[in-house]
């Protein structure tokens, strides 16, 4: 019998979800801020019954060392929450949690405030799930565009956007043909970007990635494997200098589409590296901001910067 993971601990309430975690704060827009509702995720996806599971606390969950069942529930809550049509993505890609990627949205919309023009954003490495312009679009009508220097990860893309009639004319996907660029090429002369948002590649190396992986499977009480169980292609998960580099090298470039866009952002999933951010973002006289946001045992922040 599928049933909501919703428990008391020291006289507040947690919600089981994402990560085998307890999240207690999510954004309050943010739909996936009560627990997953089985039944009605495998009648959209019935591909997603064999891995659904109760665990040791009696809990309806799944298995989040497992891709092919974080791939399931993904595409089981875009279906059922965000009404995509359909969604796939190639074997090994990104296939990151939804409920964290809703709270960036939602944050974005706190920080660029209501406006009666239509909203435009950007998604810097949108990959091939194209997680984000479908949110931003479905959650808030906003127009998006995604970028990306794989080719692979734009033909899905463009395949996850045309795959649901309402979001054919709110989804471009863009080439970026020069991955030494990332706003040139992509943003037109005559362009303007209510915001721009990015998840950089965070890590410095493959080994280093690895690492990461056998750590968040460590997490989740698994044994060790290089299995990476949220996938991922290189330019996804590492680039020389991790993302502190990425997200110097992408403040250095915005400065020359500073009337074009209102706020840049970027995910930062290592707080140590926001001081060298800060540092560069001062001495280019930017104004800038960090949003923290939480989701179970995990804070992630996303920093946002223009220029007067």
């Amino acid at each position: 019998m599928f049933v909501n993971g919703v428990i008391s601990r020291n006289n507040m309430q947690y919600v089981y979800l994402w990560n085998n975690s307890y999240i207690k704060s999510v954004h309050p827009k943010n739909k996936h801020n009560t627990s997953y509702n089985f039944i009605e995720l495998v009648r959209c996806n019935p591909d997603l019954s064999p891995f659904v599971i109760e665990n040791t606390f009696g809990i309806t969950t799944v298995d989040f060392s497992n891709k092919d069942a974080i791939f399931h529930l993904n595409k089981a809550i875009l279906k059922c929450d965000y009404g995509v049509t359909d969604w796939n993505i190639p074997n090994g890609y990104l296939c990151s949690p939804i409920p964290g990627r809703a709270d960036y949205i939602h944050y974005i919309y706190d920080l660029i405030g209501a406006t009666k023009e239509t909203v435009r954003g950007l998604d810097i490495g949108v990959g091939a799930n194209c997680i984000y312009p479908i949110l931003g679009t479905q959650i808030y009508n906003w127009d998006m565009v995604g970028a990306d220097s794989n080719s692979i990860a734009v033909i899905s893309a463009k395949s996850n956007a045309e795959a649901t009639s309402a979001l054919m004319s709110k989804i471009a996907i863009r080439y970026q043909a020069n991955n030494a660029n990332i706003f040139e090429g992509i943003i037109g002369v005559d362009e303007y970007f209510h915001f721009t948002m990015c998840n950089p590649p965070f890590h410095a190396s493959e080994i280093a990635a690895t690492k990461g992986t056998l750590r968040k499977l460590k997490n989740l009480n698994k044994q060790c494997s290089s299995v990476l169980n949220f996938g991922g292609q290189a330019n996804e998960l590492w680039c020389n200098g991790g993302e502190a580099l990425f997200i110097k090298r992408m403040i250095k470039q915005s400065i020359t589409f500073k009337s074009q866009v209102g706020w840049f952002t970027s995910l930062v999933s290592k707080k140590e590296n926001l001081p060298k951010i800060y540092k560069l973002l001062e001495k280019l006289k930017a104004t800038y901001k960090t949003i923290e946001m939480t989701q179970g045992k995990k804070t992630s922040r996303f920093v946002a910067w223009k220029f007067n």
